[in-house]
């Protein structure tokens, strides 16, 4: 079974309140991060703006995607929303226990049936989650399944087209936003896996291929943006 190496370092933060060794994150384009962990354990007033014009435009039953630690969840519930989270690592779920959120689904969003939510909320990059642009394309799909007649998908991603050059690194034969990450923590590498960077341009153009309307209705100056979606009627 493969460790939750991702899961194990959010679990010594939220028992310790620090981390012995440091949760790196390794990448295709060839860079190292250490990634800042205490960024999943954000309190409200640590959110960025575009998070807070996120969280205030969720309506009804609401699902947090990739919900982590349950930051986001947290707020919305405390708000009186009826809010669940899923999560696929099965120990940041347990945190999430910890911590307080009500309603968690440990698994995956692809495999979730017969439910209806009114707001699909993908925050930090959460849409990465398709991988690809062919799985942006499957998760459209799958969010219609999902939603209900009003429902609509928030979402933040970026145009990371500037780390090729950035890296000096050539640019591959697929679409630049996918990404391979591989997350490592005391010496153990979790499973590498795939995640998605999307320019507004293409989303605009899948959107519009999958039958979906588009609005872009925040950017800052790191080239990061908030998108909502609702299926076009």
């Amino acid at each position: 079974m493969e460790r939750d190496v991702y899961g194990e370092a959010l679990y010594d933060f939220h028992k310790l309140n620090m981390l012995q060794e440091p949760l790196l994150l390794h990448s295709s384009y060839g860079d190292i991060e250490e990634m800042p962990i205490e960024v999943f354990f954000r309190e409200q007033e640590d959110f960025p703006e575009l998070e807070h014009i996120a969280l205030a435009l969720c309506d009804g039953h609401v699902l947090d995607v990739g919900a982590g630690v349950g930051s986001h969840a947290l707020f919305l519930q405390n708000k009186g929303f009826n809010v669940e989270a899923i999560e696929y690592s099965p120990t940041a779920a347990q945190i999430m226990t910890e911590r307080g959120v009500q309603q968690i689904i440990q698994g995956d969003f692809f495999e979730l049936r017969d439910k209806c939510y009114d707001t699909l909320l993908f925050l930090m990059n959460g849409i990465g989650l398709a991988g690809t642009l062919e799985g942006l394309r499957h998760l459209l799909r799958h969010a219609k399944t999902l939603l209900s007649d009003k429902g609509q998908l928030l979402f933040d991603s970026s145009d990371i087209a500037y780390l090729y050059d950035e890296y000096k690194i050539q640019k591959p034969d697929y679409y630049l936003g996918e990404i391979e990450f591989q997350y490592a923590y005391k010496g153990t590498f979790g499973k590498p896996f795939r995640w998605l960077y999307i320019d507004q341009q293409e989303l605009i153009r899948i959107a519009r291929e999958e039958n979906w309307v588009v609005q872009i209705l925040f950017e800052d100056d790191s080239d990061q943006y908030l998108a909502r979606m609702e299926p076009r009627k």
